[in-house]
């Protein structure tokens, strides 16, 4: 038995509708990856190289090639001052 037409133009809107919000949410999440994908399943040696990242380059999908760190990474440290 086939399909009638009149559930063609409201499959369509549902397909559309499908389409735009996962080509929106890739998009929006390349934005905030700096035009690069995702991650997946991120480890603890990622996620200190990710700090890292953030405090030579100042984003967090940055890598800097520079042989020697800039100055401000020798006082921004990853470690909390605490008064003794």
């Amino acid at each position: 038995m086939p399909v009638p037409f009149e559930a063609v133009i409201p499959m369509a809107i549902v397909a559309t509708l499908f389409t735009v919000t996962g080509t929106g949410f890739s998009g929006v999440s390349r934005l905030a990856n700096e035009g690069k994908p995702l991650r997946h399943n991120v480890d603890d040696w990622e996620r200190m190289m990710m700090r890292r990242d953030l405090r030579l380059t100042g984003t967090k999908r940055g890598q800097a090639r520079d042989a020697i760190a800039p100055e401000s990474f020798a006082t921004n440290s990853a470690w909390g001052a605490e008064r003794v």
